[in-house]
């Protein structure tokens, strides 16, 4: 019995702070569906970047979802102090009583303080000082072996105050919404592909070296493109957009693309009516996971014990580089990460058979 568990039945409001990139958020949907499903009278609220709020928007277990503007830093002095302050002046009046703190992220411990909560609850970052020391009441431990699952780790939080989810709260969820679906099936209608009758690949990331080469995506596809449709998609970032126009212009076959037309509640949509998905260690990897859609990933510098798809059938296909993961960005910081360059296609090829022949 934890000593100085949490008593959850005293607790009326409850912040989930996740403040980083898209795939990060998604990954911290199970603890607000742990601590609902833990103490169902507990309102569940969260605080996130507005560029993310869609992977948490819809979800069951969500009472109020609290944003910071990820563009504040970059507007002048008067009208970025506004923006706060009616943040906080939100945040307050919901007077909170348990707040979750999941990243390292310095304005968790601002809050911690500035809400008053009874408890509260973070990771324990090595070197932090002692303002950090002092803005929380519990301390999850990090593992130290680097092999944690990012979900575990997120749960680990709860785990600390004394609550221990079991397998079905462990369950990424995320919910499209009936107008994302309906334009998704309108899309696909329209170009005559039937529902379970594709195959959804992901190139592209926000980090360039995470992304295998342009060539070798066009010659996976020209290889599946004889049994199978392909339905290729992109965010509308310049950078990725060149990336899927280089990979079409190279591509003999004719994949059907999406790129740049998609909102993510409508990427969550096609992903969940895909037979496989085929992409890099990246949001829409999660987000397919997450909808129960079988996953062929690529992982370079990135972690796959950490980050690889979620409670779902899949296959890792990586380089048996003894420097992977790393964790850097490109080899040497150069960009270009040689364990992706040098993926060869069979192998990819083969992992994407081997997943449809399993008769997904």
């Amino acid at each position: 019995m934890l000593k100085d568990a949490v008593p959850l039945g005293e607790i009326a409001r409850a912040l989930v702070v996740k403040l980083r990139h898209h795939g990060d958020v998604l990954l911290a949907a199970p603890v607000l569906g742990a601590l609902k499903a833990h103490a169902p009278r507990i309102e569940v609220d969260a605080l996130v970047y507005d560029d993310t709020a869609p992977m948490l928007e819809g979800h069951p277990a969500l009472a109020q979802l609290h944003l910071v503007g990820r563009s504040w830093r970059n507007e002048g002095p008067l009208s970025r102090l506004a923006a706060e302050r009616r943040l906080y002046g939100a945040l307050r009046a919901r007077g909170y009583d348990l707040l979750v703190h999941l990243s390292e992220q310095p304005r968790g411990a601002w809050l911690a303080r500035a809400l008053g909560a009874r408890y509260s609850v973070a990771p324990a970052v090595p070197g932090r000082g002692a303002f950090w020391q002092g803005s929380f009441t519990h301390f999850y431990a990090l593992a130290r072996n680097g092999r944690r699952h990012k979900v575990e780790e997120n749960l680990d939080a709860l785990r600390r105050i004394g609550l221990q989810p079991d397998e079905a709260q462990r369950r990424v969820r995320f919910v499209p919404g009936a107008a994302a679906e309906e334009r998704v099936a309108q899309l696909l209608a329209a170009e005559g592909v039937a529902e379970r009758a594709f195959l959804h690949m992901h190139p592209a990331s926000r980090w360039s070296f995470k992304c295998w080469p342009a060539e070798r995506n066009a010659e996976l596809i020209d290889r599946l493109a004889p049994a199978h449709r392909v339905v290729l998609t992109a965010a509308p970032d310049p950078e990725e957009m060149a990336l899927l126009e280089r990979i079409v212009q190279q591509a003999k076959s004719r994949p059907l693309s999406l790129a740049g037309r998609l909102t993510i509640k409508e990427l969550g949509a096609l992903t969940a009516q895909a037979r496989l998905f085929i992409g890099v260690d990246s949001m829409p990897m999660h987000l397919a996971a997450a909808m129960g859609t079988p996953a062929v990933a690529l992982f370079g510098p990135s972690g796959e014990d950490e980050w690889g798809p979620w409670r779902v059938a899949h296959r890792i296909v990586s380089t048996r580089h003894s420097c992977r993961p790393c964790g850097n960005d490109g080899c040497g910081g150069g960009k270009v990460s040689e364990c992706l360059t040098t993926l060869p296609v069979d192998d990819v090829h083969a992992a994407v058979l081997e997943l449809l022949g399993g008769g997904i």
